[in-house]
């Protein structure tokens, strides 16, 4: 048995009316509340299970209608977000200059197959390819400021184009292989063929990369205003389609470098412990191949807060994307273990700042890790995809107001927040639990029996109970 919800959450009372005239009627904005009070302070975040413990609200049958059927668009919800963030933050936000948009994917697996879109997606942590959904994110992060800015879900050409189903239309009796390199050749054979038929050229149109979704989000925060001055990614986005967006767009970026890629061996002079430029063979040479041919005494130290790198920064020439700088760091003096290869567009930018700006990446892992096990980002039992995105935009809203609670009124330069958002449900999960007692002592004031005010608290949870 679970505490009833007797109210919603303060930080949601405190926010919320920002949001009312998005929703038609006094019932969606209620359902809009009790959700995300929900989604902050209960461990089991289903529809039947917020029905039972919050006091006030419908059954389940009409929430679940909140997100399939009411007339309340999520893309209108989230540019409200956007606004009244960048309006309540703007005082405490850096400078623009040291903003950061960042870009990255993560995935909400899950155990069925019948949600919309739902497929098996690489897990680059374990090797595994899991029923998932993969949205890409973009997020933004100011000196204590951070907070996911928009998303942009992914969907695999196989699952988009309906692949399997294609080639056993025409080529009946043709098997499907299972590895990746094996339908990799198969789709080799029979796309073109394929692509002669109408249907499926057409799904082939809606294709997009998560360059492509990159791009978008850029995009989307820049028409929002977000004032971003630099992109962070990883070697998944490195693309000469998104470096070119951010040079139109006039944005910075810094990503990961992959160890596999091709520097022009012209665009540069390594020297050797003596001071002789080293000669390399072939027009290009993979980055792993130069790591090892770096001088130790070559390396320098930089300290980054606490943490010192010893780095090694080089202006090269990348095919594709033109002239950048490259930093090859290790963390520690002896250069063993692995080391990180940073690049970016800004060649003047020295080891110490691209670090710095680098290391803001770092937020938006745990805004999914909060994200997953704080306000169930991933525990949605909606098959819908419209109703799934609505799910999504709540998560974004619900952490982005727990995220005010969680600045400094006079931050500091390099300030970060004051709380966890973990400590922040916490305190909003006791904060109803106080409502609740005043509600009783209210009750017990006007002359009600305890037993009968215990049973109308408790009386949809009993009923389940008594279901069992």
């Amino acid at each position: 048995m679970q505490l009833p919800i007797v109210a919603p959450a303060p930080i949601v009372t405190a926010h919320a009316e920002i949001f009312r005239d998005l929703f038609e009627n006094r019932c969606q904005f209620q359902h809009f509340q009790n959700y995300l009070t929900g989604l902050i302070v209960l461990d089991n975040k289903s529809l039947a299970n917020m029905t039972r413990c919050v006091l006030e609200s419908a059954d389940k049958t009409n929430l679940s209608r909140f997100f399939s059927e009411a007339p309340w668009f999520h893309d209108r919800v989230n540019d409200r977000r956007l606004e009244y963030l960048l309006q309540q933050t703007k005082a405490v936000c850096g400078p623009k200059a040291d903003a950061a948009l960042i870009l990255d994917a993560t995935l909400c697996e899950h155990v069925g197959s019948l949600f919309d879109y739902v497929d098996r997606h690489y897990n680059h942590g374990d090797d595994t390819y899991p029923l998932a959904h993969n949205p890409v994110t973009s997020y933004y992060v100011s000196d204590p400021v951070r907070f996911p800015v928009d998303l942009r879900l992914y969907r695999r050409y196989e699952e988009l184009t309906q692949g399997d189903a294609f080639v056993q239309k025409h080529f009946p009796g043709r098997s499907i292989p299972t590895t990746q390199k094996e339908r990799a050749r198969l789709h080799k054979e029979v796309d073109p063929l394929l692509l002669e038929d109408p249907d499926f050229q057409k799904l082939h149109q809606q294709f997009r990369t998560k360059i492509d979704l990159g791009i978008a989000l850029c995009e989307a925060a820049i028409q929002h205003k977000v004032p971003f001055s630099v992109l962070l990614f990883d070697s998944w986005y490195l693309a000469e389609e998104l470096v070119s967006m951010a040079r139109y767009r006039k944005k910075d970026w810094i990503s990961l470098l992959k160890k596999n890629r091709n520097l022009e061996t012209n665009s540069f002079v390594l020297k050797d412990a003596a001071g002789t430029p080293i000669r390399l063979a072939g027009p290009h040479i993979a980055v792993d191949e130069l790591v090892p041919l770096i001088p130790p005494a070559a390396y320098r130290a930089v300290t980054v807060g606490d943490p010192t790198y010893w780095t090694f920064t080089l202006a090269v020439r990348l095919p594709g994307l033109g002239k950048v700088r490259l930093v090859v760091s290790f963390k520690n003096p002896e250069l063993t273990g692995t080391s990180v290869v940073l690049v970016t567009n800004r060649v003047e930018w020295g080891a110490q700042r691209i670090i710095t700006l680098y290391l803001q990446r770092w937020p938006i892992e745990t805004f999914y890790q909060d994200g997953k096990t704080h306000l169930g980002l991933d525990e949605y039992r909606m098959r819908n995809a419209e109703a799934i995105g609505k799910h999504w935009c709540l998560v974004f809203v619900a952490y982005s107001l727990l995220h005010l609670d969680c600045l400094s009124p006079s931050p500091t330069k390099g300030s970060s927040p004051l709380k966890t958002i973990g400590e922040a449900c916490r305190q909003q999960a006791q904060a109803l639990i106080q409502a609740l007692i005043l509600y009783a002592h209210d009750r017990l004031q006007l002359g009600q029996r305890a037993e009968d005010i215990f049973t109308h608290l408790f009386a949809k949870q009993q009923t389940v109970m008594a279901r069992c």
